[in-house]
């Protein structure tokens, strides 16, 4: 039996790229998972990939819908055991272009909205022991040209990782993050708002750039999210691990 078997996971930002990837793992291995996005149908569509998934509308940045994503997956299950914080928010925005609007879109949805969504579920990870794991970026910690807003708010995101696994250790509360390279996830020419010309010239640039030659996939970064939830990494917490292919030391 799966150490993940009837364990319950909310991962957000999940009806595609790498949320969808990780609820399909969570599933596959036992864990009954609730999936959380803005678009319904795209949500519906995830969900089809395995009968342990189920959907809530939801938007992540938005304060009011913290709350009841965590009270629809306990009303379904009885329990929270692990959260993923996997949605989020970008763009390319260079400083002249630099809007309230646009800075505070980006920091709604990759750090106000986990810290919401982590305060609301601490009750019941506090009683299940359970994990938060947190969906960063190598541009958390690499300086990009055109991405600052993007990288500050992944770079806080980060942070916050660190701090609440200092402060929600003595509760047994696991807390860490993955830091993805560049993924074939669509967000170019979805978050990013590049078009498909655009996206390719880039994706080629960082592939070039990349030490093992190729960008990733969801699933590259999905089992890592997977493995840092497993109790088996019960001593493991306040960790960013990098699933880049080695960028972020190229």
């Amino acid at each position: 039996m799966s150490t993940l078997e009837d364990k319950v996971v909310i991962v957000t930002g999940g009806s595609s790229g790498i949320g969808r990837a990780a609820a399909r793992r969570f599933a596959e291995v036992g864990a009954k998972v609730m999936i959380t996005g803005r678009r319904s149908a795209a949500l519906e569509e995830a969900a089809g990939d395995h009968p342990g998934i189920f959907m809530l509308v939801a938007d992540s940045a938005a304060p009011q819908d913290a709350a009841r994503t965590v009270a629809k997956a306990v009303e379904a299950h009885g329990r929270l055991d692990i959260l993923v914080n996997n949605a989020g928010a970008g763009a390319i925005l260079p400083l002249v272009d630099a809007t309230a609007e646009r800075i505070m879109s980006i920091f709604a949805a990759n750090v106000l909205g986990p810290s919401l969504l982590a305060a609301a579920a601490l009750p019941y990870l506090q009683a299940a022991k359970g994990t938060i794991t947190n969906v960063s970026s190598t541009f958390g910690h690499r300086a990009a040209t055109g991405l600052s807003h993007y990288a500050a708010s992944k770079a806080a995101l980060e942070h916050l990782t660190r701090c609440w696994a200092l402060e929600l250790a003595p509760q047994g509360v696991r807390v860490n993050a993955v830091a993805p390279g560049p993924t074939d996830s669509g967000a170019l020419t979805g978050m990013m708002g590049l078009s498909p010309e655009q996206a390719a010239a880039i994706e080629k640039q960082e592939r070039a750039r990349i030490p093992l030659g190729r960008r990733g996939n969801p699933d590259d970064v999905a089992r890592w999210i997977v493995a840092l939830s497993d109790p088996a990494s019960e001593w493991v917490t306040g960790q960013v691990i990098a699933v880049d292919g080695g960028l972020g030391v190229a």
